[in-house]
């Protein structure tokens, strides 16, 4: 049998609220597990955000000198 949202959503209210939790997290492991993930394409805002220092430092220095600024 298969039920529409809205008589999904009727016996959900029915339920007591412990189990409205497990619904809850069995309908978030479902979306986890069983739905295509969705791939996240990087923005690269930060592209050029050094690009003041080109000339000070090598790419190489930039990037001990950016993980000293964020203390790594």
């Amino acid at each position: 049998m298969t039920m529409t949202l809205e008589q999904v959503i009727t016996v959900v209210k029915e339920l007591p609220p412990e189990l409205r939790e497990e619904v809850g997290d069995f309908a978030l492991f479902l979306r986890e597990t069983k739905l295509p993930q969705r791939i996240v394409k990087p923005q690269l805002k930060w592209r050029g955000a050094l690009r003041h220092l080109r000339n000070e430092y090598t790419s190489v220095q930039l990037q001990h000198k950016a993980l000293d600024w964020w203390g790594g």
